[in-house]
């Protein structure tokens, strides 16, 4: 079974756009790894460029973000550049309906959250990792703080998006079933 979770990076702002997740000039590309260097390019937070080449951003497996995250186009390649930077959960209030979809079927984990349990993780002070249980459908994100107390959440996934991401995406299940 594929296994979720690792360092995190937080992204602070509801409506991220597929167009901000993968500018659409690259959208002409025929393979995936040639998306790579391009995740998150155009993503401006508090009105200013993200800085997606930090250690901390290259290093990182876990995205928490605010509402409606993937909104826009239906685009694929939004979520195959995550998938090609090892990014392989999203954590928000809630996603655009199709991105969503897309993750499912790209294995990656697309985990909805109330406002408050975002405020927690949001909250939380230094490097934060997340550690994802399929099984029990839990969460928790750690801090490298020595005193902060860890973040503990619940989260609903039906039997066939959670089948999906955990054969890893959509062909694996596809070849594992039929």
């Amino acid at each position: 079974m594929k296994q979720f979770g690792g360092p995190a990076i937080f992204l602070d702002r509801n409506d991220i756009n597929t167009d901000e997740i993968i500018p659409a000039k690259y959208l002409t590309e025929n393979s995936k790894i040639a998306l790579k260097p391009h995740m998150l390019e155009d993503l401006l937070v508090d009105g200013k460029p993200f800085d997606r080449t930090s250690d901390q951003v290259m290093n990182a497996r876990v995205i928490v973000t605010r509402a409606n995250f993937g909104c826009g186009s239906s685009r694929e390649h939004a979520v195959w550049v995550f998938e090609v930077n090892g990014i392989n959960v999203i954590i928000a209030e809630s996603f655009a309906r199709i991105f969503r979809q897309n993750m499912f079927n790209c294995g990656i984990l697309a985990v909805e959250l109330e406002k408050k349990q975002l405020d927690e993780l949001f909250n939380m002070k230094g490097d934060v990792t997340v550690s994802v249980d399929m099984a029990t459908s839990t969460l928790t994100a750690a801090s490298s703080v020595r005193d902060q107390n860890d973040v503990f959440c619940r989260f609903s996934l039906n039997a066939f998006d959670k089948a999906l991401v955990s054969a890893g995406g959509w062909l694996t299940y596809a070849d594992q079933k039929y």
